[in-house]
């Protein structure tokens, strides 16, 4: 309660003499709260992101360099980094996860390219943090220390450990090579707003130099909703073109990219089951349970596809079979 007061007093400092209310906004996975400011003639977003556990600055840094970009993501209007706040122009409360349907999707998703090819043909290397080997490996050990030991509540023998690490060096190898753009890294459904420009664009502030299939999985093979497997290559095939004659640094052969683009997608769904889970057992959000099948299927998807990731998808049913007999899956 004492933050909801520092922040009614700093929004007033701002703002001498207009009153205003404040309602949540939203929350995101991390300690971050968004309320929403109410004036008579307008309404802003205030971030509060207490400074012992989340630092302000990244979200200011990269808002300034997406929005010379040409991307639609909200203005900084006013800050106190000391305090962790951020008065933010409010982009409204239709996320695509709630219109996203069969019949809008196909123009949802031209707009969602669009954005995402600005972003990327603004990319300049040492400005964001790299997405090294090192950060993206922290990622991967994800998987076995939070989904496999507590959600699965199994542990894995010496022999499915060896092809662990032989499967994340494998999956490095790619990811590394790939062509490095400014990397977005939550760029789906819930992170995109409808409105005008369309689409607005949020939950940035973890951005970093990387792979350039890695937004491109986040968009289409998002944990929160289900496309077909054909509609999903479709919409690919649409961003390498459009990729492709902007300029960027895409695979010139489509097939190569798609492999490209379904190896970044086993790095991200093993990362994000570890997520999912860690949220639950250490934080305890429960909601994010729910999606966890979803990003299990994609993730064994592509290993059916790969003999590369034979021996990982055994592990996987070895791990589910133990998990299932105990009683925890």
């Amino acid at each position: 309660m004492k933050r909801i007061a520092w922040m009614n007093d700093w929004i007033s400092s701002q703002f001498p003499g207009n009153s205003f209310t404040l309602e949540s906004a939203s929350e995101d996975a991390s300690f971050r709260r968004y309320f929403r400011a109410k004036f008579e003639d307008r309404s802003l977003i205030v971030m509060d992101a207490p400074p012992s556990q989340e630092d302000c600055r990244p979200f200011v840094r990269v808002a300034q360099l997406f929005y010379a970009a040409g991307a639609h993501v909200p203005r900084v209007l006013a800050s106190d980094l000391d305090l962790g706040f951020l008065l933010l122009d409010d982009l409204g409360t239709t996320t695509y996860l709630q219109v996203l349907r069969d019949e809008n999707a196909n123009r949802l998703y031209a707009d969602a390219i669009e954005s995402l090819v600005k972003i990327q043909l603004a990319s300049r290397a040492g400005i964001l943090p790299d997405y090294d080997e090192t950060l993206l490996l922290r990622e991967l050990r994800l998987f076995p220390d939070w989904y496999v030991s507590r959600q699965m509540r199994v542990a894995m023998d010496a022999a499915q450990s060896a092809v662990l690490d032989s499967t994340f060096q494998r999956i490095l190898r790619n990811n590394i090579a790939q062509p490095r753009v400014y990397v977005h890294r939550d760029y789906h459904s819930r992170n995109l707003m409808l409105c005008d420009p369309n689409p607005g664009i949020l939950d940035f502030q973890d951005a970093v130099y990387g792979p350039i299939t890695y937004d491109v999985v986040s968009l289409f093979k998002d944990a929160y909703i289900c496309w077909d497997e054909e509609r999903i290559l479709d919409w690919v095939v649409r961003y390498w073109e459009r990729a492709k004659n902007a300029g960027l640094p895409v695979a010139a052969d489509f097939a190569e990219f798609y492999r490209d683009f379904e190896w970044m997608g086993v790095q991200r769904h093993l990362k994000v089951l570890g997520i999912f889970a860690r949220l639950f057992h250490r934080d305890g959000k429960e909601r994010y349970l729910r999606d966890l099948p979803l990003v299990n299927r994609y993730l064994r998807k592509v290993c059916e596809r790969y003999s590369d990731f034979t021996p990982l998808l055994k592990v996987l049913d070895a791990l589910e079979k133990r998990a299932a007999q105990v009683g925890h899956s």
